[in-house]
């Protein structure tokens, strides 16, 4: 337990490490974003992103890559599969990269096809407004209870109540989950040089989910946000 917590404030060569692999996941975001479209499926949309993070130096995914479309976004754990991608469909996308033996995790959510209709747009603004009061509320000596709860209340506050279903965050480093726990009932005390993440989803069984997810480093003046790759809510087909 000891060395888990020495473990999760990072020294300057690994905080370029993960900013490395940080880096790569962006790209691979990037790529499979403007390769969504209609009649692509969830495993097609994954091998691009991944073949665009090894051509440019990853050693490898952090973990298997999450390509969630309609429904199947639904499950915060789902694998990309051979489902289709088809107009009207939310797509999560969650990703992320190892370089020199240290990891990323990134998530975005795309609404393909004509204008999203303003259920989509509502739901995927309380989870922006979620992720944003949480980063913006990060200092050091809060716990990782104390940063899930502004996020959750956010969230519990809007007419989606009880439909986030995990804990907000995780560190991040030579493995993908490693403390500090950015979850409910988390006492990991939060310190200068620690890199976690901050993904505040919801979902519903009947419709899919959203999900925005960014990695941050706690220094002085609060959380910076490592992650690049642009929110994009919407892709015309």
């Amino acid at each position: 337990g000891e060395i888990d917590v020495m473990r999760s404030v990072k020294d300057a060569e690994e905080i370029r490490l993960v900013e490395k692999a940080i880096y790569l996941a962006d790209l691979g975001m990037n790529k499979a974003i403007d390769f969504i479209e209609e009649g692509i499926t969830e495993k097609e949309v994954a091998w691009a992103l991944e073949k665009e993070m090894r051509d440019f130096g990853a050693d490898g995914l952090a973990f298997d890559s999450i390509v969630a479309t309609g429904r199947n976004a639904a499950r915060p754990h789902h694998r990309a599969g051979d489902t289709e991608i088809i107009k009207g469909d939310s797509v999560v996308v969650d990703i992320g990269a190892i370089y020199g033996g240290y990891r990323s995790d990134i998530s975005r959510t795309i609404y393909v096809g004509t204008k999203a209709p303003a259920e989509f747009t509502d739901r995927y603004n309380v989870v922006l407004k979620a992720q944003s009061a949480a980063i913006s509320s990060v200092s050091c000596g809060m716990t990782g209870d104390d940063v899930d709860r502004v996020a959750r209340d956010v969230i519990d506050s809007s007419r989606y109540k009880g439909a986030f279903t995990h804990g907000l965050g995780h560190g991040v480093g030579l493995n993908i989950h490693e403390k500090p726990m950015i979850v409910s009932g988390s006492e990991d005390r939060l310190t200068e040089n620690m890199i976690f993440t901050i993904e505040p989803g919801i979902y519903f069984s009947n419709w899919g989910g959203i999900r925005l997810e960014d990695v941050v480093i706690l220094e002085k003046g609060g959380a910076r946000v490592l992650t690049k790759s642009p929110k994009v809510m919407e892709k015309f087909t």
